[in-house]
């Protein structure tokens, strides 16, 4: 799969409510126009659970994950909009080409691994790096604070310091402790989502 020409492959996307009406039950308090279309884009180093957090959100099996070496995405039509996540692979080789997917982009979901601390600098570099994109300038952002069921993982409030959060003054952004296993907390991230992309629609 070329993710250098993400648009070229869209055709091939089957639009499937079963697979996703786990998020789409979630956004449906969104009243927007006919065919209204709302773009969220799931960046984050790999092994974050990028991958993971977007199938559970889509009520898919979780049982067997392999590391996302171009894109997934979960697309669907229903209630009079379309909603598409897209999840981009987040290793190295990979995130320079993560510019290709920033247009139109209605929210920035960005998944960190809180429990492994010894990448929370390559991580808040990589973030630092997004921000500064002339293409999601005051694009709402949300920092899934991932993998909250391990014993090591930094909390959320503690990971937002540590990530300097404070100083961003362009956005509106939120920090969401959760799990992708055991799914606590990500509807709580996606009600943000959902109140920020009226904002922006307005």
């Amino acid at each position: 799969m070329d993710i250098t020409r993400p648009w070229s492959l869209f055709r091939e996307i089957t639009f499937t409510f079963h697979q996703a009406e786990g998020l789409v039950s979630i956004l449906r308090r969104l009243k927007q126009s006919p065919d209204q279309e709302v773009r969220l884009l799931l960046l984050g180093l790999d092994n974050a659970g990028k991958t993971t957090l977007l199938k559970q959100l889509a009520g898919e099996d979780i049982s067997h994950i392999t590391p996302t070496q171009g894109f997934n995405i979960k697309s669907v039509q229903s209630d009079g909009f379309r909603l598409n996540v897209w999840d981009i692979g987040g290793q190295r080789k990979i995130r320079p080409y993560w510019r290709n997917y920033f247009e139109n982009t209605d929210v920035l979901i960005y998944v960190i691994d809180s429990s492994d601390g010894k990448r929370f600098e390559e991580t808040s570099l990589e973030l630092t790096e997004l921000l500064e994109e002339e293409e999601l300038v005051g694009v709402p952002l949300l920092i899934f604070a991932n993998k909250q069921d391990l014993v090591t993982a930094m909390p959320a409030s503690e990971l937002a310091e540590s990530l300097n959060l404070h100083t961003i003054r362009d956005r509106m952004w939120q920090v969401q402790a959760c799990s992708a296993v055991t799914v606590e907390g990500l509807q709580d991230g996606m009600t943000w989502v959902c109140r920020n992309i009226k904002f922006r629609k307005r």
